[in-house]
């Protein structure tokens, strides 16, 4: 054989080398389960039940051999949720809102916006809307309610703006537009943590 033909020889061989091995499929290899482990299905879950800046949701289960019950506790642990939820973003706002204006006295001025805070929060999470609500029935008999609420972030900062305009020490003071922009912001941040 001679050069030349070893070299062509050579050559054909790495091409059907190359062209099978690029032809092969691999194989995924899945992993085994978790030993004792299942995969559990939560309704009223996901990326369309988070916060958005829009509207402040929560979502949460109940658990009861009693069906009604069991629908009750998973309303009541959602309001929990939103309502911790709109606390601590209304915290923030407040103190941003009040560290941007003029107040003389800011430590009282913040402890009130701070106890209008609590006021509309508890007010307004009685008026939440359920945008999801699944029931399922163990083999046990137990009920386990999935629900998800929301509350229109327009509706709370509404609640606020009137609670605050009825305030006589802040009446004068309180500028609106520069509370929602606050808030608007701070709604923002939330959508953005979240994703």
């Amino acid at each position: 054989m001679n050069t030349k033909s070893f070299t062509t020889a050579l050559f054909l061989a790495a091409v059907v080398l190359f062209s099978t091995a690029c032809g092969k499929k691999k194989k995924v290899v899945e992993q085994p389960k978790p030993k004792g482990e299942v995969l559990v299905n939560e309704y009223c879950t996901g990326e369309q039940y988070m916060s958005t800046k829009e509207a402040f949701r929560a979502t949460a289960t109940g658990e009861s051999m009693d069906r009604e019950t069991a629908k009750k506790k998973a309303r009541s642990n959602a309001m929990s949720e939103l309502s911790k939820s709109i606390s601590a973003t209304m915290k923030i706002v407040g103190d941003n809102y009040v560290n941007s204006t003029e107040f003389n006295n800011k430590e009282e001025v913040t402890e009130t916006f701070q106890e209008m805070a609590r006021t509309v929060v508890d007010q307004e999470v009685r008026g939440s809307v359920e945008i999801c609500e699944k029931l399922t029935q163990r083999e046990d008999g137990t009920f386990v309610s999935y629900v998800a609420i929301e509350l229109s972030g327009q509706r709370l900062s509404d609640a606020y703006k009137e609670g605050l305009s009825n305030n006589e020490k802040l009446k004068a003071d309180f500028n609106y537009e520069k509370f929602k922009d606050t808030f608007e912001k701070e709604m923002e941040k939330l959508e953005k943590e979240r994703q």
